[in-house]
């Protein structure tokens, strides 16, 4: 295993003391827990969008705190959810009175733990709600959870909702448009090779020179099937199709198709992809009205990628527009 760092126990503290020298007119970084808030925060009359989980996943979520996107992100360790008391300390530095609106990915311990400080912190008297998002269609329950994983769709939901909370949404409103955009939002990823988490020091799962894993999760988890390795054509094709079953998605459709590397597929790889990915949906008469390329939801080093679609419709779009100026989104 090679990495770029010290100790292995430490990866996450220092990686966090890094981000805070690197945005120092973004965000702040709180220590003993971990928590990341942007700058200005608590932003009064605003609701506060806060979300979090395991890191590893980077830039999310705390890549995505600032203007426009979170108030604030809670990192665990590699892999794992962040403590109770981590959330509970986000919603502290965040609340102006307005409430706060957590987005929680889909596995046990993250709806576990965002739970307990949810109900800790409305016996405080803060108004906190709560959004789980499932939006990972390959498996209905892996290693990490029940029911389906939250993975690609997170991102979209932060943007939007975070968007709808700058511009003044009360806490009805945020917590409406968030459960819409997970009613609408359909994601599958696959892996080429697994990710080494820094304190095991090997990959977590062995994948043969010529197989692949369709349908992984962001940890790691395995898939619905491992198969060939074959053309980036049917790669794209065996992610896309079970998306557009499942909602499902039909000629008309306006999208969001967000094209994500998990970590080690380089920009000239998932460009290809996405190019792919547009001409098969033009195929079924479905507009790619919106895009987002890149590594946003990455799972370390994984060599792989996922699509997530997301149907539009025009409030959704002028939200996603909406300006937006954190450390890894903005415009």
């Amino acid at each position: 295993m090679k990495k770029i760092i010290n100790d292995p126990a430490a990866v996450v503290a220092e990686s966090l003391q890094g981000m805070a020298a690197a945005h120092p007119d973004l965000l702040r970084v709180r220590t003993d827990p971990a928590v990341v808030v942007r700058a200005d925060a608590p932003v009064p009359g605003k609701v506060a969008v806060v979300s979090g989980g395991g890191s590893g996943h980077e830039p999310l979520h705390s890549g995505f705190v600032g203007p426009g996107m979170l108030a604030a992100a809670v990192p665990g360790a590699v892999f794992t959810s962040p403590t109770p008391d981590a959330v509970q300390a986000a919603i502290e530095e965040t609340n102006a009175g307005a409430g706060v609106l957590l987005v929680v990915k889909n596995y046990t311990g993250d709806v576990l733990n965002f739970e307990t400080a949810a109900e800790l912190a409305g016996l405080d008297g803060v108004p906190v709600r709560s959004v789980i998002v499932d939006d990972d269609v390959a498996v209905k329950d892996s290693t990490h959870t029940a029911g389906r994983r939250g993975v690609g769709g997170t991102v979209l939901l932060e943007k939007i909702v975070g968007a709808a909370a700058e511009q003044g949404a009360d806490l009805d409103r945020c917590e409406e448009l968030a459960r819409r955009v997970v009613a609408r939002a359909r994601s599958m990823g696959m892996a080429l090779t697994a990710p080494t988490v820094p304190h095991a020091g090997q990959p977590s799962f062995d994948l043969g020179p010529d197989e692949v894993e369709v349908g992984i999760g962001i940890h790691g988890e395995p898939g619905r099937a491992r198969v060939p390795l074959t053309s980036a054509d049917e790669i794209v094709r065996q992610l896309l199709e079970p998306i557009l079953e499942d909602l499902p998605f039909s000629s008309g459709d306006e999208v969001l198709l967000f094209t994500n590397s998990m970590g080690g597929t380089p920009l000239l790889e998932l460009y290809l992809a996405h190019g792919i990915a547009e001409r098969l949906l033009a195929e079924r008469g479905i507009r790619v009205r919106r895009r987002l390329v890149g590594p946003y939801i990455t799972s370390l080093e994984m060599q792989g990628m996922s699509l997530t679609l997301l149907k539009l419709d025009d409030e959704l779009t002028e939200l996603w527009d909406a300006p937006v100026h954190t450390a890894a989104l903005h415009w």
